[in-house]
């Protein structure tokens, strides 16, 4: 089996940590670099659901895509919820290791997982500077709700589902992608010319002011499910990188939902 510091170099290689963003929080957490890693499993985020299943699995390696301590810390004590993650860890031999902005940034990357999720053909970034998202087409044209609805139907299910702005029966050719958090983008989809913007965490400003200025689709999804399919292609790789080198990893990939949100509730409304 190969040492842990054997597949961060690989992992690094994938996604080099100085593609990302300064302030972000890559690399790894927590682990001996000596130590052999035999089982690996990769998730969306490192919550303690995740590391239970780590130690069911009997794995010795966490690959995320969010950070633990994104905004760093003073203390791990197990009393934070945070804390009790690096315990646990610690106490099962499990390293923890996080790919996000650089992740990001690669090509291939999250945006990359998400077209392929929803069997789009990427031509090219949505933002040259830095790589960040995908600009798409679709193989023949259909509606805005066709499109949402492909959605739907292609990433993990949540409590949130799809929101949709625009006119539903719009045409939709060119669509662009950005896996997690998107509305910091519409200068690039704009730019890009395409019909429909698909990410998420979409805020109410940035939304009426985007299809107030054009007739733009906007398709609006879980962050969790938009960034999960990375770990799908993430495994892909690492288990190409396993059998060049003869490693024999086995390599996992949680279905746990972690999206924080529950529940969905619909309302007629407060009366007039």
């Amino acid at each position: 089996m190969p040492r842990l510091s054997e597949v961060i170099a690989e992992l690094d290689a994938l996604w080099p940590p100085d593609r990302a963003e300064q302030w972000d929080a890559v690399g790894t957490v927590c682990g001996d670099p000596d130590a052999r890693v035999g089982r690996v499993l990769f998730a969306v985020d490192p919550v303690r659901e995740i590391v239970d299943e780590a130690v069911s699995l009997g794995a010795d390696l966490i690959v995320t895509h969010h950070p633990l301590y994104l905004r760093g810390t003073t203390t791990v004590a197990a009393g934070h919820f945070k804390g009790r993650v690096v315990h646990d860890l610690i106490k099962n031999d499990i390293a923890l290791h996080v790919a996000h902005t650089n992740a990001d940034t690669a090509d291939p990357g999250v945006s990359d997982a998400l077209a392929g999720a929803l069997d789009l053909r990427v031509t090219g970034p949505l933002v040259p500077e830095n790589g960040l998202g995908r600009v798409c087409e679709l193989d023949r044209p259909e509606t805005l709700a066709d499109f949402a609805a492909r959605a739907a139907a292609r990433l993990p299910a949540t409590a949130q589902g799809i929101r949709v702005a625009g006119d539903p029966g719009m045409t939709v050719r060119r669509v662009a992608v950005s896996g997690g958090s998107g509305d910091s983008l519409f200068d690039a989809v704009r730019a890009a010319g395409v019909d429909a913007f698909l990410t998420s965490d979409l805020r109410h400003h940035p939304v009426s002011e985007a299809t107030q200025r054009t007739p733009l689709g906007l398709v609006d999804a879980a962050h969790w499910a938009t960034e999960w399919p990375w770990c799908e292609q993430a495994a892909a790789q690492l288990d190409a990188i396993s059998d060049r080198h003869g490693w024999d990893l086995r390599v996992h990939v949680s279905k746990t939902v972690t999206d924080p949100w529950s529940s969905h509730h619909t309302s007629p409304g407060a009366p007039n």
